[in-house]
C-alpha cells in the first residue's frame, strides 16, 4: 500500500470497528478529506479508491478488523474520545515525525509514578505513529541494580508498553567524552577545582570562579588528566548565566570523577557525566522531539537548553506534568530497598509496596493503571492517587471475567443436627451469575461445614441462609431450619458461604498490609491455575499466586 491507501485503511477500519464491523464509504471519504484537505484535489479517485478498500475491510470479522487496528498501533477512536476527554492533550509543534522516550534509573524496579511518564509516551507515540524509545539511565554507578536490567523491562511489557529501540547509557560514555571535550573546545565548559563550598559562595554572589576564565587549551589539558585526579578534585561546568534568578542552573556540573565500580562496565571509567549532560546529547543524537517529564524536572530543563544553544542543536518540546501522589504506599526506590534490606519487606513485590510488580501481584491488571493515567493526562498541577479510584476502574474489568468461588477464613466448623437426608449430597452453583454458560461448581454438603467464625457470632439466635443449601438456626446447637430462600426472606436471614469440612482445600489470603489469612477453599478450585484471578464470594477479587502441597495461596486485591 502506498500512504494514502494505507491512511484510507486506517480510516476504513475504525469506522467499521465503531459501526459493528460495517464501514460506512461516506463518512471514511468525509475524515480522510477533513484531515487531509490536501487530497480533495484527488477526489474522484479517493472515492473509488475508499470504496474498494471498504469492500476489503467489510469482508474481515470484527475481531479481524480490531486486530489490523493493533497492527497498525490504532486504538479505537471510542477509546481515543475517552482518553482525550480524560486530559490528554496534543502534542505541541508536532511537525513530521515524533520521537519520545522513557528514560528510567535502573536504582530498582518501575512504581506506579513510572507507570504514568511510560503509558503516556506510549499514547502518544500511538496517536502520531511516532517512536519511543526505552533509554536506562545508569551514568551514577552508585546507584545501580544490576536486577533492574531486567526488572524495567518486565515491567513495561507488563504495563502492555511497547518500544522500538533501546539504549544503555554506560554503553555511551564514550560519546559524551566526545561530545564534552567539543564543549570546551567550544568555550562553553570549563574545568573547575574549586572546593565545593567556596564554589557555592561565588556561584550564589553570581560571581565567576577563576577556573572560568582558563584558555581553551589550558582546559583541554586538564580534561585529559581528570580520569587520575583524585574524586571531589575537580568537575567540567557548562557555561550558563552567572546571574540567572536560579543559582542551581548556574555553570552546572556537566562531568565529575566517580570512584566505583560500575555493575556494568566495571572499572573502565572513572569520569561519569552528570544525568542533564548525558540526556541532553542523547535525546539529541536519538532525534528526541517531545519530552514528557515531572515538573520537577523544570530547571533541568532549563539547564539543558544551554546545551542546546551551545551546541547549536535544535531544542525539543518539554511537556512538564505535575506530581503524582499516592495514598498509603510506599514510592520511593531507595526506602523500599531499605525496607527490604531490614526485612521489613519480603521483596520488590511486596503487596505494601507501590511497585509495578506489587500491584500485579495483588491482581491489579495493567488496563486500569492505564485507563487512570490516561484520565490523570499531563494536567501541571499535581494529582493524588487513592487505592479506591484504582480498585473501582479495576473492578470494572474483573466483574465480568472472574469467577465465583467459596472460601472460609478464620473458620469454625459447624455440625447442622436433623439435616434431612434428602437435602445431603451436591450443591451445584454457578461459575458465574451473569454467564451461565460457564458451567456449575459442584460443592459437597453433608451438614458438616465451616463457617466464617464472625457470621457464628454475629448471627447467635438467628436464622442463617448457606448460600444455594439451606436454613439454620444459630442456637446453643446449629440445628437445620427449612429449605427455600423464601423461608430465609421471611425470617431475615442473612444469606453466607461455606466450606465442606471434609472436601475441601487449604487456602492463605495474603492482605495489603502483607497480613495472610487462612482457612479453606471449595474444592472446585482444583481447575485453577497460577495467575487466575477470582472472586472469592463475600471476601473480595484475588489473585492465585501459588499452589504448593496442596494449598493455594492468593493474593488479595480489593472488595
Amino acid at each position: 500500500m502506498d500512504d494514502t491507501e494505507k491512511l484510507i485503511y486506517k480510516y476504513a477500519l475504525l469506522n467499521a470497528v465503531k459501526h459493528k464491523g460495517r464501514a460506512q464509504s461516506g463518512a471514511v471519504v468525509g475524515v480522510v478529506m477533513g484531515s487531509h484537505p490536501e487530497l480533495r484535489k484527488d477526489s474522484k479517485e479517493i472515492v473509488g479508491l475508499t470504496s474498494k478498500i471498504i469492500e476489503e475491510v467489510n469482508s474481515l470479522s470484527l475481531d479481524e478488523q480490531k486486530l489490523e487496528l493493533e497492527k497498525l498501533g490504532v486504538q479505537e477512536t471510542q477509546k481515543k474520545k475517552k482518553q482525550e476527554k480524560g486530559g490528554l492533550a496534543d502534542l505541541p509543534n508536532v511537525d513530521g515525525k515524533v520521537v519520545l522516550r522513557f528514560a528510567p534509573n535502573p536504582s530498582g524496579p518501575l512504581h506506579i509514578g513510572h507507570a504514568r511518564a511510560a503509558i503516556l509516551n506510549q499514547e502518544y507515540m500511538n496517536r502520531y505513529g511516532g517512536k519511543l524509545i526505552l533509554r536506562v539511565e545508569d551514568t551514577d554507578p552508585r546507584r545501580v541494580d544490576p536486577d533492574a536490567y531486567q526488572m524495567i523491562p518486565e515491567d513495561l511489557k507488563w504495563l502492555g508498553v511497547q518500544w522500538q529501540e533501546e539504549y544503555i547509557q554506560s554503553d555511551r560514555i564514550e560519546i559524551y567524552h566526545e561530545y564534552a571535550r567539543k564543549l570546551i573546545e567550544l568555550g562553553e565548559a570549563y574545568m573547575c577545582t574549586c572546593p565545593g563550598e567556596e564554589f557555592k559562595k561565588l556561584k550564589d554572589a553570581s560571581q565567576a570562579c577563576s577556573c572560568r576564565d582558563m584558555s581553551i587549551e589550558d582546559n583541554l589539558e586538564r580534561w585529559e588528566g581528570m580520569p587520575e585526579m583524585a574524586e571531589g578534585t575537580a568537575v567540567l561546568r557548562v557555561k550558563t548565566d552567572l546571574e540567572h534568578k536560579n543559582p542551581a542552573i548556574r555553570d552546572w556540573v556537566a562531568m565529575r570523577i566517580v570512584d566505583a565500580e560500575h555493575p556494568r562496565i566495571g572499572t573502565k571509567f572513572r569520569v561519569y557525566p552528570m544525568m542533564n549532560f548525558a540526556v541532553a546529547v542523547d535525546d539529541h543524537l536519538l532525534g528526541v522531539t517531545h519530552v514528557l517529564r515531572g515538573k520537577d524536572h523544570l530547571a533541568n530543563s532549563e539547564k539543558q537548553k544551554y546545551l542546546y544553544n551551545h551546541f547549536g542543536w535544535d531544542v525539543p518540546e518539554f511537556i512538564h506534568y505535575g506530581r503524582l501522589k499516592m495514598e498509603d504506599i510506599a514510592l520511593s526506590t531507595s526506602k523500599a530497598r531499605a525496607g527490604i534490606e531490614d526485612g521489613l519487606y519480603t521483596g520488590w513485590d511486596d503487596p505494601r509496596l507501590g511497585t509495578i510488580r506489587a500491584i500485579a501481584r495483588r491482581g491489579i491488571m495493567q488496563e486500569a493503571i492505564r485507563e487512570l493515567m490516561l484520565e490523570i493526562g499531563v494536567k501541571i498541577a499535581d494529582s493524588t492517587v487513592s487505592w479506591k479510584k484504582i480498585y473501582g476502574l479495576n473492578r470494572n474489568l474483573l466483574e465480568e471475567s472472574s469467577n465465583r468461588y467459596f472460601a472460609v477464613f478464620n473458620p469454625e466448623k459447624v455440625v447442622i443436627k436433623d439435616l434431612p437426608n434428602s437435602l445431603k449430597g451436591t450443591v451445584k452453583r454457578v461459575k458465574h451469575p451473569d454467564f451461565p454458560d460457564r458451567g456449575y461448581r459442584e460443592i459437597p454438603f453433608d451438614g458438616e461445614i465451616y463457617l466464617d467464625k464472625k457470621d457464628i457470632e454475629d448471627n447467635q439466635n438467628k436464622v442463617l441462609r448457606l448460600m444455594d443449601a439451606v436454613n439454620i438456626f444459630m442456637g446453643e446447637e446449629i440445628t437445620y431450619h427449612s429449605s427455600s430462600l423464601e423461608d430465609a426472606r421471611k425470617e431475615g436471614a442473612r444469606i453466607v458461604h461455606w466450606v465442606p469440612s471434609e472436601s475441601n482445600n487449604r487456602v492463605g489470603l495474603v492482605m495489603p498490609d502483607a497480613e495472610t489469612l487462612y482457612g479453606y477453599i471449595e474444592p472446585s478450585s482444583d481447575v485453577l491455575s497460577v495467575d487466575d484471578i477470582v472472586q472469592l464470594e463475600r471476601v473480595g477479587f484475588a489473585r492465585l499466586d501459588s499452589i504448593q502441597d496442596g494449598k493455594l495461596t492468593f493474593y488479595f486485591a480489593h472488595k
